[in-house]
């Protein structure tokens, strides 16, 4: 981690004290803690970027519905069908939407960090294709192709890390065979997915395919009001996994020293990673990508010395919440938030491999 050390933090020049860089010491009589100021800021200009996000959203369709009578809708104004297109259709799936970001958002973070390896997410490692696969199961014989419970997200995405984890001999540092392993099985998930989809009728096949792209049509509070109770539950218990992933950043010996228990906090790690990133799947399909970005773009706002999950949680919320309102007014017809997301998600891998290499090079030539 990097660490500067100040001669002045310790009162009577005592001894010298270890600050990070991107923290100030804060004292309040005899008490004293670290304030992450650039974590905070970065906080509060996504949240006020989430907040516009929300609004813009709001008024974004595809029907050509007015400024004015949006904002009548809104206030519950209008007349009676303006009303219900918005408080009971838009504004519940713009929740759920910031909701299913945030999720991949702590789900993305907590895989790279456990890993090591910023490629190594729920979207690449195999966890979204299982709980892909479960869902789309639910779906086999039927002629009317609707989905069946969201809970089996979860589900199918346990299953699939359990194998993964199995395949790559535990959950440990290998971050690089973990992600090799996942795309092995996310592979072999998916093909068998498509197989069994291919042996469908029309009505299943297209019932199915919008979901698998990642959307959020048609979900409102009666899924968003169950993943609400859910975050408030998993998003705490990540935060506290923050807290102890940040240790193992140093060596195993010296998180031991610390009191970390490295089996049971990779384990936990992980288990909640899954959690979350089945559930978001189960929800809004496998939306591509923004476990990737999400805790990429945190980092470099809030500073390499700490795990950022708010942080991550925030810039998936917004990513989401920006290409499901771009989906509804660049066409005609709505596209899927997913398709918007695979085609900024492209780019944005390639740049961070390449951004990758770059640090690499240049920290070798140093």
């Amino acid at each position: 981690m990097n660490l500067r050390t100040r001669t002045s933090a310790t009162p009577g020049g005592a001894g010298p004290s270890v600050t990070p860089p991107d923290s100030t010491v804060v004292r309040v009589g005899a008490l004293s803690f670290l304030f992450p100021y650039r974590s905070a800021l970065a906080a509060v200009a996504l949240s006020v970027l989430l907040a516009v996000i929300v609004a813009l959203g709001a008024f974004a369709s595809s029907t050509g519905m007015a400024f004015g009578d949006t904002v009548k809708g809104l206030f519950g104004t209008g007349d009676r069908a303006t009303v219900m297109l918005v408080q009971d259709f838009r504004l519940p799936r713009i929740a759920v939407g910031l909701m299913v970001g945030a999720a991949l958002g702590i789900a993305g973070c907590l895989t790279q960090t456990l890993a090591g390896n910023r490629l190594a997410t729920p979207d690449v490692i195999g966890v979204n294709e299982g709980a892909t696969a479960a869902v789309v199961a639910s779906v086999v014989g039927s002629s009317t192709g609707m989905l069946g419970d969201w809970w089996l997200g979860p589900l199918g995405a346990v299953a699939a890390a359990v194998l993964v984890v199995l395949c790559a001999g535990g959950a440990g540092r290998g971050g690089y065979r973990v992600l090799v392993v996942g795309i092995g099985v996310s592979t072999v998930i998916g093909a068998v997915t498509d197989l069994v989809m291919s042996r469908e009728n029309d009505n299943t096949a297209g019932g199915v395919f919008l979901w698998t792209v990642g959307s959020l049509s048609g979900r409102d509070w009666t899924v968003g009001t169950p993943l609400l109770f859910i975050l408030l539950v998993l998003v705490p218990l990540a935060l506290i996994a923050g807290g102890r992933l940040q240790l193992l950043r140093f060596d195993d010996d010296t998180a031991s020293t610390l009191g970390v228990r490295l089996g049971l906090v990779r384990a936990l790690t992980l288990a909640l990673a899954v959690a979350l990133a089945g559930v978001a799947v189960g929800i809004g399909g496998p939306i591509a990508f923004v476990a990737l970005a999400a805790p990429v773009v945190a980092s470099r706002l809030s500073g390499p010395t700490r795990v950022p999950v708010i942080g991550s949680a925030l810039v998936g919320a917004a990513l989401i919440g920006a290409a499901d309102a771009l989906g509804r007014v660049i066409a005609p017809v709505e596209i899927p938030v997913g398709v918007i997301t695979s085609v900024l998600g492209g780019p944005f891998l390639l740049w961070v491999l390449f951004g990758r290499n770059d640090s690499s090079a240049a920290s070798g030539k140093a």
